[in-house]
């Protein structure tokens, strides 16, 4: 394969759920330029719904698709209604997020079937996501055959963790013979919003320190030295770390078999309920961080509580990670939550001016604002909006450029 010519040269980035597809077609010399997006939602339901975007013009189609295989067929036909048929896009790979790559994949990787095998073999560390992400790898293979398929980890950013931050004191057997030990998770999203950061703040990567806070129904905080995750708040699973939609975060792990012996709850019922039924939903009876807020404004004291539960918890973490840098460059804020809800980024903060940690609380409620600290703040605080496709994108094109036969 040639891709000297990289005159609007394109990747298609293909992130698959276990009932949903979203995709982007980007300029692969600028990531950031989407040429047209899209997301497929309740496959293999008797109604699914396509919402297309190409520049400013948006479809939205109803109509019935099975599996993944009829939504990348549904996604192709999209695109052809729009005048923008993907063979003539000139493609130079296929992109796949992949949200568990073990210690298998610390970097992207050329799919090859030897790779599907090792990816299928990584299904028990995520039995919700992977086996979703394989099947969109598939699909993909079969109707890209002549494309280079990149599969991108949500884990490999933080492959950097040295071994103390990333081992459990667990029996030695259980870690090498089953990989237990923190992986962490969003690996995409700090990556790049920890690199933004670096830019908007004028320093080299190499010589930034910055909290990244990725807060949306799932949420992880990392704690980058020098463009190197040292380390992250989620573990072997996304379960562990914060407090989530519906995810419990960090619980004392004997309270698993408590919950079993007083109430005869199978392990399958209790991590559906951690996983599923827990976390802000448990807590305020919403997983929606916008129904919370507007229920405590009100005056829900359950709402209430949970915000300052919510935000107590992250507080705590970067208390921990700015004592893992030593120094703290910036705090920075991303995803649903973090970029949209001044209210929780005002609790976060609450009380972290030992931290050398001051909230500009204008700036704060002006959307759109990027630093949100005062100018005496020591230690900036920032609102990033994170671009996954984009890093999925990037790495992608770097790794299909540097191909053999890319010459």
């Amino acid at each position: 394969m040639t891709t000297a010519n990289h005159t609007n040269q394109h990747v298609l980035v293909i992130n698959c759920g276990s009932s949903s597809l979203k995709y982007q077609l980007l300029n692969a010399d600028h990531t950031t330029e989407a040429l047209a997006s899209g997301l497929i939602e309740r496959i293999g339901q008797a109604q699914s719904t396509l919402t297309h975007r190409h520049g400013s013009h948006k479809r939205r189609i109803e109509q019935a698709i099975p599996d993944h295989a009829a939504a990348l067929d549904a996604m192709q036909a999209a695109f052809v209604e729009t005048a923008t048929p993907l063979s003539e896009t000139n493609l130079v790979a296929v992109a796949h997020r992949v949200v568990h790559g073990g210690e298998k994949f610390v970097a992207p990787v050329l799919v090859t079937d030897e790779v599907e095998k090792t990816i299928a073999s990584l299904i028990p560390l995520a039995p919700l996501h992977n086996p979703a992400n394989l099947q969109g790898i598939r699909t993909a293979r079969n109707i890209f055959d002549n494309l280079p398929q990149v599969a991108v980890f949500d884990t490999a950013f933080h492959s950097t963790m040295p071994e103390h931050a990333r081992t459990y004191a667990v029996p030695r057997q259980w870690r090498e013979q089953y990989g237990v030990r923190r992986y962490g998770f969003h690996g995409t999203s700090h990556s790049y919003v920890s690199r933004e950061a670096a830019r908007i703040l004028g320093r080299d990567v190499a010589d930034c320190n910055v909290i990244v806070a990725h807060l949306g129904n799932g949420a992880s905080i990392s704690a980058v030295q020098g463009g190197r995750c040292i380390d992250t708040s989620m573990g072997m699973t996304p379960l562990e770390g914060l407090i989530m939609g519906t995810r419990c975060g960090d619980i004392d792990p004997a309270l698993i078999f408590y919950l079993h012996r007083q109430t005869g709850a199978s392990f399958e019922e209790l991590d559906q309920t951690l996983n599923q039924k827990s976390g802000m939903a448990a807590l305020a009876g919403e997983s929606d961080m916008r129904a919370v807020e507007a229920a405590a404004d009100h005056g829900d004291a359950d709402s209430q509580m949970a915000l300052e539960a919510y935000a107590y918890r992250i507080r705590k973490y970067i208390g921990a990670y700015t004592a893992a840098l030593g120094r703290v460059d910036a705090v920075v804020f991303t995803a649903g939550i973090g970029e949209n809800s001044p209210g929780v980024r005002a609790r976060v903060l609450d009380g972290l001016s030992g931290l050398g940690i001051e909230i500009d609380q204008e700036a704060n409620h002006t959307p759109g604002t990027t630093v949100i600290s005062t100018a005496v703040s020591s230690t900036k605080v920032l609102v990033i909006a994170t671009n996954e496709e984009s890093e999925i994108a990037q790495q992608a094109v770097a790794l299909v450029r540097h191909m053999p036969d890319a010459d």
